[in-house]
């Protein structure tokens, strides 16, 4: 009997040191609950790097189709965007690479100060043979008078004046015309839609309406302008060194 006891009590201070079912339900379950929460974890992390991906595809910068202008489209993998001017035999000429890698805005501006220039020297080219070598107000009948160089300092004020004044105020209405104002755009920007040259000034409709002609004009106009300001540039020096007029050295 004694020993049935002694049994017994050990058998029960045993079951007392053993684990429980529901100790191991409470472990089974927490660590099921740190799985899911790093599952979860995961899960949202790779929903958000996929946002960041797609947030980086919307991000791409939008570029506008060309503005087509006189039946010309900017087109940046051809010289000076695509602009007429290249003239056989020599084509493309731009040694010194002034317009090499020319965004559009370069572009433009490289070209309105061309035919700027090539306007103004077509002008003087005119100047020089007709103030020096005609009758005028000024000096009368004698064709063979002031040279061009030195006629200017010998203009009264009060026909230089009104002079100068028409010219800043061509130069005015030109700027408002073609280029962006202060302020309301980058500095040195043309405007949008405007071709390099082209003011609206064309009193007697020379403008053609087809795009290749168009072109075609414009090239003759660049070629006769590129001529006459080497012209105007030899009529200068060649007067500064032997002080006679352009006829007059040639004898007329």
């Amino acid at each position: 009997m004694m020993k049935l006891a002694i049994t017994s009590l050990l058998i029960g201070s045993a079951a007392a040191f053993a684990p429980s079912a529901s100790t191991g339900a409470s472990s089974s379950a927490l660590r099921m609950s740190e799985t899911t929460t790093e599952e979860t974890t995961t899960t949202n992390g790779e929903a958000i790097i996929a946002g960041e991906a797609d947030a980086s595809v919307e991000e791409s910068p939008f570029v506008p189709a060309p503005v087509t202008i006189n039946g010309w489209a900017a087109d940046a993998s051809l010289p000076m965007q695509g602009l007429p001017g290249a003239v056989a035999p020599l084509g493309f000429f731009d040694p010194l690479g002034f317009s090499k890698n020319a965004d559009l805005n370069t572009a433009k501006r490289l070209r309105e100060a061309e035919v700027m220039h090539g306007r103004v020297a077509m002008m003087a080219t005119l100047g020089y043979l007709i103030g020096e070598s005609t009758p005028t107000i000024t000096y009368g009948m004698d064709v063979h008078h002031t040279i061009a160089n030195n006629q200017i300092p010998e203009v009264p004020g009060t026909v230089l004046f009104p002079f100068f004044l028409a010219i800043n105020i061509a130069e005015a209405l030109r700027a408002s015309t073609g280029w962006v104002e202060p302020g309301m755009g980058p500095l040195f920007s043309l405007r949008e839609t405007y071709y390099p040259g082209d003011i609206g000034f064309d009193p007697i409709g020379l403008k053609p309406k087809d795009a290749k002609d168009f072109a075609n004009m414009q090239t003759k106009e660049l070629s006769n302008g590129r001529l006459a300001m080497l012209a105007a540039a030899g009529m200068c020096v060649q007067e500064q060194v032997n002080g006679q007029g352009i006829l007059e050295n040639l004898g007329f």
